[in-house]
């Protein structure tokens, strides 16, 4: 490949990426004219077309999307190890972009980030705050936070929490009503809230387990949310039973507001991890954040 041919893929990168000339002129810091000229180059010199063209529109044609496949991993793992060799012998600096969802990100990220960017001011550390499982490659995160069982096997986990359980809980109000369950098949009896799902849409199977016996539930209620706090306060006020990981509810079960059921059916389970691509070169800034999470019991 000649050198000149890089500066080509990298044109089309940002094209298919931006499905815009406009703005991936913008981001290459030339003209539309020039950017078009060299994606048509491209096309005769692989004989292959790889964008799609409409007045409104730019897109990968499948041809496209296979060779974006295969440039973004070379390109993001080029990128990286240059600057992990730029950071060598420099005191730790950069952003860091994290994604997790909100509970990981208040109760674990929060403290351990703010004591990291104190000492270290020329750290920055920007996080998404998301219940989507998002692919951190794809959106160029550096990590993300999600529960220990959901991370794909090609990732580098680092635990930050610890382990979880699911929890049943209701208000004493709605048990000195409804009385208590004694096993999930008795749910039938009672009103539950449900917890839509941001990911399908669809809604969350209560999950048990006892003996090594897995049982999912589907509940029924008149309510159903996809806030997790609006749910939990929604069982403070006695409105049904709610299924939740213990993180979710604080003090309230100390404040006598909630009580649990159903607890020798809620196993424990992994708790939150960072995760990251395992081809990735750490930066010094990234590995103090890691290093700052790392859990330790």
């Amino acid at each position: 490949m000649r050198r000149d041919e890089i500066g080509d893929l990298l044109a089309f990168m940002a094209v298919a990426e931006e499905r815009s000339f406009t703005r991936a002129a913008a981001r290459m810091g030339t003209s539309q004219s020039s950017l078009s000229h060299t994606i048509r180059r491209m096309e005769e010199r692989m004989g292959v077309r790889l964008l799609t063209r409409t007045t409104r529109n730019v897109a990968p044609t499948d041809a496209g999307e296979q060779l974006l496949e295969t440039l973004r991993p070379a390109f993001d793992d080029i990128e990286t190890r240059v600057d992990a060799i730029s950071a060598l012998g420099a005191k730790p600096a950069g952003t860091i972009r994290l994604t997790s969802s909100r509970q990981p990100a208040i109760g674990i990220v929060m403290p351990a980030a703010s004591r990291l960017m104190a000492e270290y001011p020329d750290i920055n550390i920007e996080i998404s705050v998301d219940q989507r499982f998002t692919d951190i490659v794809t959106e160029r995160y550096d990590a993300g936070i999600r529960l220990g069982e959901r991370v794909e096997k090609d990732m580098v986990a680092v635990r930050i929490g610890p382990e979880l359980r699911m929890v049943v809980a209701g208000s004493p109000a709605y048990f000195e009503k409804r009385g208590r369950p004694l096993s999930p098949h008795d749910l039938t009896q009672h009103v539950c809230m449900n917890l839509r799902l941001p990911t399908l849409g669809g809604l969350y199977a209560w999950e048990f387990e006892k003996d090594d016996r897995p049982l999912n539930v589907r509940v029924q209620g008149q309510f159903t949310c996809n806030d997790v706090p609006m749910l939990v306060e929604a069982a403070v006020n006695g409105l049904g039973l709610v299924c939740l990981p213990d993180d979710q509810f604080g003090k309230l079960f100390d404040d006598g507001k909630l009580e649990r059921v159903l607890e020798d059916w809620c196993p424990p389970f992994p708790g939150y991890h960072l995760y990251y691509p395992s081809r990735r070169q750490v930066s010094p800034a990234f590995r103090l954040l890691i290093e700052a999470l790392r859990y330790r019991d």
